[in-house]
């Protein structure tokens, strides 16, 4: 009884030790690069064994020699791409159908149009004057959902238009804009062609349809500037976070 409430007492200080804050400038960069390393392990989706984790990080820094050959690990690595790939794809599929059923039925919905390109659109509110075109810079409010109404994006909760190309983004933004004026409000739905495809990105699965609510509160001339300076000229997805600018 007393050396199993040693083995406790002496259990209870290594939690205690483990979770009290680091303090010194090795603890604080040691822990800072666990926990960076470990987020970043968290976002790739990845079913892992923490344990096995740690002991490998530990072989590592200590230099000890590793409990699997190299061409096991590099062996290891590619079947798990295999299986990535495999899931990938069928996921894709998947994304697919449920894109074309919510898109048959959603071109009967009341108000809803459907351009040549295969992009349904819904006017809630008209503008007046002009349309932006391929060329012009605009400045919008908008809100990305899923057709499960996960938000994945919006400028309203950051409080500030979002500024873009038009021919900047993905291509059933550019063909959504021009048909637009300014103080126009309306609800994009872009189908996964139009988007980002078979391509996951972060918060949209492939093959998603993606729904913005989109209210246009300005646009100008895209600013000249030197060659290969197209602010932003190329990327092909929905608008952009601010970014901060550079110095």
């Amino acid at each position: 009884m007393k050396l199993s409430s040693a083995l406790l007492l002496a259990a209870v200080f290594v939690v205690i030790g483990c979770h009290r804050k680091p303090s010194s400038l090795k603890d604080q960069v040691s822990y800072t690069i666990g926990a960076q390393f470990g987020k970043s392990l968290k976002a790739q989706d990845l079913d892992l064994d923490s344990s096995q984790v740690s002991r490998g990080i530990e072989d590592g820094l200590k230099g000890e020699k590793f409990a699997l050959a190299d061409d096991e690990m590099q062996a290891a690595m590619m079947k798990l791409t295999e299986k990535r790939q495999k899931e990938m794809r069928a996921e894709a599929e998947k994304n697919k159908v449920l894109a074309d059923e919510f898109l048959a039925k959603n071109k009967s919905a009341e108000g809803v149009k459907v351009t040549s390109s295969g992009l349904q659109y819904k006017v809630l509110q008209e503008g007046t004057g002009a349309s932006p075109k391929a060329d012009d810079m605009v400045k919008v409010n908008y809100k990305g959902t899923l057709i499960d109404g996960k938000e994945f994006d919006s400028s309203f909760k950051r409080n500030a238009p979002a500024e873009f190309p038009v021919k900047g983004v993905i291509p059933g933004w550019t063909e959504g804009l021009q048909m637009m004026k300014k103080g126009s409000k309306m609800i994009f739905f872009v189908p996964p062609e139009l988007a980002y495809g078979d391509r996951p990105r972060q918060k949209i699965p492939s093959n998603a349809v993606l729904i913005f609510e989109v209210e246009l509160v300005d646009f100008k001339p895209m600013p000249k500037g030197p060659p290969g300076m197209g602010g932003g000229m190329g990327m092909k997805m929905p608008p952009p976070m601010p970014k901060k600018k550079s110095k």
